[in-house]
């Protein structure tokens, strides 16, 4: 189990767990997952840190099929800049490592905009905290379970 994984059964919100294996070589976390797991791409979602300001952190929750826009999410977050997020700031931060960075259960709960894209579906697909392994909820379980708001946030 990760933190995310029980962070989801705590609540008691219906989800479901997909593991796959996970190729070292692969250089797209997110579209690996769509492709082993055989689902729409734009229901796999990728979790970006982001730096609000050049300080606050925050989380972007995008499509793996689209680019994080650094002005919509600085925009959302009530900030003027937003840039990618230090990997070791993310690590320490979130307790997950890149490319297994999950918006549930994060050492330290980060602001978090979901791409408003999300609501088109029943449920969508996160990483569950680790490589290789995924988990399926609704959109409005995830931001439930992150107090996160629905923005546009697509490049």
């Amino acid at each position: 189990m990760t933190p995310g994984i029980n962070a989801a059964k705590k609540a008691k919100i219906s989800h479901r767990i997909h593991e796959y294996h996970h190729d070292p070589a692969s250089e797209s976390f997110g579209t690996e997952a769509a492709e082993k797991m055989g689902v729409d791409p734009a229901r796999v979602f990728k979790t970006l840190v982001v730096a609000i300001d050049g300080k606050d952190l925050a989380v972007g929750v995008v499509p793996v099929t689209a680019m994080l826009s650094m002005k919509l999410v600085a925009k959302a977050a009530g900030g003027k800049k937003a840039t990618m997020a230090d990997k070791q700031d993310v690590q320490r931060s979130t307790g997950y490592v890149l490319g297994g960075v999950s918006p549930l259960g994060q050492k330290k709960r980060l602001r978090t905009f979901i791409d408003d894209s999300a609501q088109r579906f029943d449920t969508i697909y996160i990483s569950a905290g680790r490589r290789g392994l995924e988990i399926e909820l609704s959109p409005e379980d995830l931001a439930k379970l992150t107090t996160a708001q629905f923005a546009p946030l697509q490049a």
